[in-house]
């Protein structure tokens, strides 16, 4: 599921870190292109989403959280349908051993399971639905999270196109600012999930 979830950030975050300059495609190969990541007059820079999604705490735990919960529905999906092959199993038993004193506690035993299938069901597609909403979330907030980063980091340096990596064929390393972003949004993680400080000046 990690995989999954990394695989879905990098599509989301795409979108999150594409600042085009009139639709116009950075010449990664002019021999103009400066060390401080200036190309045809043009300041551009790229992330390794994969790089900053491994490494970014937020996304980090919230993935395992989400594995977590992935993990227990299996479970209980698995446990409740096991049980479900028993009940079906000794019900098939005791027709074929004419354990029914009739033929409507028969039939009751067999709409019971029937209900007892349909209610496994209806629980996987809501907890499946309820583990896409949280992904969802996720993903949505990691690309806020990376859009306010990057709108307060692009106020100093002042680049005209930030890309994801995977988007472009060729870059030289000197336009990588991956781990200044990933630097970055740790610090502002770690400082927005700190506690509150309490303490009242006397």
């Amino acid at each position: 599921m990690k995989k999954n979830i990394l695989t879905l950030l990098s599509v989301a975050a795409l979108a999150a870190v594409m600042t085009s300059c009139n639709n116009s495609t950075p010449q990664m190969d002019e021999p103009s292109a400066s060390s401080d990541g200036q190309a045809g007059g043009m300041r551009i820079a790229y992330i390794e989403i994969d790089s900053l999604t491994a490494q970014y705490e937020f996304a980090k735990e919230t993935s395992l959280e989400l594995e977590k919960k992935g993990t227990n529905a299996r479970n209980t999906i698995q446990t409740k349908s096991q049980q479900l092959e028993r009940n079906v199993a000794n019900f098939q038993q005791k027709l074929q051993n004419n354990g029914f004193t009739s033929r409507e506690q028969a039939e009751s035993a067999q709409a019971a399971l029937q209900r007892e299938q349909n209610n496994l069901v209806a629980l996987q597609q809501r907890l499946e639905t309820e583990l896409a909403n949280e992904q969802a979330k996720f993903l949505q907030a990691f690309q806020d999270s990376l859009d306010h980063f990057l709108a307060d980091y692009n106020a100093d340096k002042k680049y005209d196109l930030i890309v994801n990596k995977a988007a472009i064929l060729l870059a030289d390393k000197k336009y990588d600012i991956t781990e200044e972003v990933i630097n970055g949004m740790n610090r502002r993680y770690k400082k927005d999930a700190a506690p509150a400080d309490t303490t009242k000046t006397k």
